[in-house]
């Protein structure tokens, strides 16, 4: 069952037992063992199961064995309690690890087909030793980078805390792991560019991105080592060498990583593609331009926003400008590779935290410079009339469009979250079946263009099936229709 990494403790003068370890790795697979065993102990009343297997007996336990494997932090409690129960207890509604580990085994273990004799005779570990004096951080790191695969989440827990129980509860565990509700939430994954990501870990990248800014550290940070903090992949190794090299102090660290995962947590949120977006400029909007148009680079300078600017109404006029910046730019078909460096690189670095500065850099744009460059209303109006768009872009530029149109006031219709509609094109890709011919290739050539440019195009709850798709006009329409309300009949001046 692969190998299991114990480090040696230092004997304690009146200490119970003489051999304690820590386990550096392996501390999934003897828990499962022990959820098992105990579960399979429970089901055959073998008293061998239940009171002496992965137990120990101190001289002053009063004859009573303790168990061999303890849990610290998050696991202890229940862990615990299950393994000390008399009888299966029904657990199903509980929603930690543990209790679960515990349920699939309660539901799946048949006693009649297994012989705990025979099962421990056939589990074999390979063990590997650790001095007291060894590091056991470079050696769980060397594990980890030879094919086991850790968060950097995970990997910056055990570096910054390693057995510190106390700094671990203030710093990490009142922050990441609070509750289920808590734990789920840092677990929650989106698609960054060809990647999923958990939240913890985009937290910890953005952290990095402000950290590596500040004025006193950036001016002595190497353009090399710059280059490598940027990336994703290396974020672990980016810490260890960030912290080590440019002498940053380690527990002010954990204090700002605190305040700064605060404000994330309270802040970004992907479940407003599921409801209704309001027009108002402010969070809401910017995480469906996050989450909906795929601009996850905008989160390190969004978060340093929060954190820096306490007046709301500068906040919101800022993303306000921020989101007319970015939709244009999308409609215009604007390239976005230069979205770190802007957002990161020149926007955190200068302390750009207001509509007006924002305004002011991008505005002082040369004209020569493209790159970063706010579309004109012409602009708009060619990229309407001639650019092409795929299917997520256009729906959610007219949704985006939408939200700020919609006279809510006059609508029977309640508008959906963005992740409620798909894009339809009215006149459809396959025109040529219901929709007359045309006599020279040039014609065609700019109908298929045009079917594919904003004035074709529209968004809907569902899909329209193909029949219908791809019907003539009086027919797809018709059932266009019927995907809204009539709202004419109750408003007929809207």
């Amino acid at each position: 069952m692969g190998s299991v990494i114990l480090k040696q403790k230092p004997t304690l003068s009146g200490a119970k037992v003489g051999d304690v370890r820590t386990v550096i790795d392996g501390q999934q697979r003897l828990t499962t063992l022990n959820l098992f065993f105990k579960v399979l102990g429970l089901k055959t009343g073998d008293n061998y199961l239940l009171k002496d297997l992965f137990r120990v007996h101190f001289p002053s336990s009063n004859g009573l064995k303790e168990l061999s494997l303890r849990h610290s932090h998050n696991d202890i409690e229940m862990f615990n309690h299950i393994m000390n129960m008399d009888s299966i207890e029904d657990l199903s509604k509980k929603t930690d690890r543990i209790s679960k580990a515990y349920t699939y085994f309660v539901n799946n273990i048949n006693p009649e087909r297994l012989n705990y004799y025979s099962i421990l005779n056939n589990i074999l570990f390979i063990g590997i030793d650790v001095a007291v004096d060894e590091d056991e951080q470079q050696i769980f790191d060397t594990i980890n980078s030879l094919g086991v695969t850790l968060t950097t989440a995970e990997l910056l827990k055990n570096y910054f805390f390693n057995r510190d129980y106390d700094s671990y509860c203030s710093y990490w565990k009142d922050v990441f792991e609070k509750d289920e509700a808590t734990k789920n939430y840092w677990d929650t994954e989106i698609v960054t560019g060809r990647f999923r990501r958990s939240f913890i870990d985009l937290f910890f990248y953005a952290y990095f991105q402000i950290k590596i800014q500040e004025p006193q550290i950036t001016g002595n940070v190497s353009t090399e080592d710059k280059i490598e903090f940027s990336r994703v992949e290396t974020l672990f190794e980016s810490y260890k060498k960030f912290i080590k090299n440019y002498c940053v102090d380690k527990q002010k660290m954990l204090q700002e990583i605190k305040e700064y995962a605060i404000v994330f947590a309270n802040s970004f949120a992907p479940s407003i593609l599921d409801r209704e977006l309001t027009d108002k400029a402010g969070m809401d909007r910017i995480n469906a331009l996050i989450f909906g148009l795929d601009n996850s680079t905008l989160i390190p300078y969004v978060l340093y926003v929060l954190h820096e600017q306490k007046d709301d109404d500068e906040v919101n006029n800022l993303f306000d400008y921020i989101e007319t910046f970015i939709v244009r730019r999308i409609i215009v078909r604007a390239n976005n590779k230069n979205y770190n460096q802007l957002f990161t690189d020149r926007c955190i670095l200068n302390k750009i935290v207001t509509r007006g500065q924002f305004q002011e850099y991008i505005n002082n744009q040369t004209e020569d410079d493209t790159v970063n460059k706010m579309p004109s209303g012409k602009e708009l109006q060619y990229a309407f009339a001639n650019q092409v768009y795929v299917d997520k872009t256009a729906a959610s530029i007219l949704y985006f469009i939408e939200t700020k149109i919609r006279d809510r006031n006059n609508y029977s219709t309640q508008l959906l979250g963005l992740s409620k509609y798909s894009l339809e094109h009215m006149m459809p890709k396959k025109w040529r079946n219901h929709w007359g011919q045309l006599d020279t290739k040039e014609e065609q050539d700019r109908r298929d263009k045009l079917l594919l440019t904003m004035g074709n195009l529209t968004i809907i709850t569902q899909s329209l099936n193909a029949a219908i798709r791809d019907a003539e006009w009086q027919v797809k329409w018709k059932r266009i229709q019927g995907r809204f309300e009539k709202i004419w009949d109750r408003n007929p001046n809207c």
